[in-house]
């Protein structure tokens, strides 16, 4: 067993996902079953060999899964968790981009009503 804190293990395992390649893996996966390697390359672009780095550290921090059928690698999610923390990253970032906006609109506001009287 893992001896070091929680919030490490965890750390690492944001590390893990923070690269826009693997959270698009990801969201691929979450949004299919089961995705074969080849959809993987078509939609994400990149060449073989990058993608089976991601991939790779992916299965390191067991977040997707691999199965051979013939010729074919499919990949999935390891746990449902993964798609349940997918969305819960889009509502915060959602909610995170609304509070900008509306700053950003009341700073507009302020800087239309002219210079504040001192």
């Amino acid at each position: 067993m893992d001896s070091r804190p929680l919030y490490e293990i965890k750390a690492n395992l944001f590390k893990g996902l923070a690269h826009p390649v693997r959270i698009r893996i990801l969201e691929l996966l979450a949004a299919d079953a089961e995705v074969p390697v080849a959809t993987l390359l078509a939609e994400t672009g990149l060449e073989a060999s990058h993608l089976s780095q991601h991939l790779g550290v992916l299965r390191r921090y067991q977040l997707v899964r691999s199965e051979r059928r013939a010729s074919t690698v499919v990949y999935s999610l390891a746990s449902p968790h993964v798609a349940d923390l997918l969305r819960v990253a889009r509502a915060l970032l959602t909610e995170i981009l609304r509070t900008t906006q509306e700053q950003l609109a009341e700073h507009e506001a302020a800087d239309a009503a002219g210079p504040v009287a001192r």
